[in-house]
């Protein structure tokens, strides 16, 4: 059965019709191969969409960027972008590997007041996992409203996985720095915090993610000569300071 898309292109998080097998093989014949035939790294973008993040999805729109720019030479990127917001939506986009697309797709979205829905993030990106490899999801948010022994169960199941968690906090909240640190730690990722009022801070976070989806340590190392963020997730990660 074909699946149905909303007018921006997306799917809802919660399940499809189509079998796994059936969207992996669309999935492979829509993005194709990287530079040489190599095979595009995988990335899920997600973001908070509720109602206190429009400066930041505005931030985010104009650099997301970075991301395919640090990637473009090593055989590409591809990212599907995955946000919530309102009551009980929760939206995934198709897989793209332009950074035109992710923009039009961005542009599309407004957000609207809710509660944080981390937890149908991390199940989706389970599910993406265990269809085809995903070596990283960024997520952008300011806020946990959920019970955090859930998220980190999900968590544990994405480390098994291989995907690591890139969680990027902005702002101050005690809870949300709690649980995305322990989901970082429990995937083997990272966790930064971050000003809106910075632009550049967030951009070179998005680009560390990017080189390390697809070089793994030897790409963030490469990056973090010019880059603080990059030096600062190679710290959390490998525990030694470049």
């Amino acid at each position: 059965m074909k699946e149905t898309r909303d007018r921006n292109g997306s799917l809802p998080v919660a399940g499809t019709h189509s079998s796994g097998i059936d969207r992996f093989l669309n999935e492979a014949k829509r993005l194709g191969p990287g530079v040489g035939g190599t095979p595009r790294a995988r990335l899920v973008f997600a973001l908070d969409a509720t109602m206190s993040r429009q400066p930041t999805w505005d931030l985010a729109c104009r650099v997301q960027g970075e991301m395919f720019a640090a990637a473009s030479h090593s055989g590409g990127l591809s990212v599907q972008l995955v946000y919530f917001r309102g009551f009980n939506e929760c939206r995934s986009s198709r897989w793209v590997a332009d950074p035109r697309a992710l923009m039009d797709l961005m542009t599309k979205i407004d957000c609207r007041g809710g509660q944080t829905q981390i937890g149908r993030v991390l199940r989706h990106v389970r599910s993406e996992a265990s269809h085809s490899p995903l070596k990283v999801l960024v997520y952008v948010g300011d806020a946990m409203e959920e019970p955090i022994d859930d998220l980190c169960a999900v968590a544990g199941e994405l480390g098994l996985l291989g995907t690591k968690a890139f969680m990027f906090h902005e702002g101050h909240d005690p809870e949300a720095a709690l649980a995305f640190k322990e989901i970082a730690r429990l995937t083997g990722g990272a966790y930064s915090r971050f000003d809106s009022k910075a632009p550049q801070a967030l951009a070179e976070l998005l680009r560390a993610a990017a080189a390390y989806a697809t070089s793994g340590v030897e790409g963030l190392t490469r990056l973090a000569p010019s880059s603080e963020q990059a030096r600062g997730l190679l710290t959390a990660m490998t525990g030694m300071k470049p």
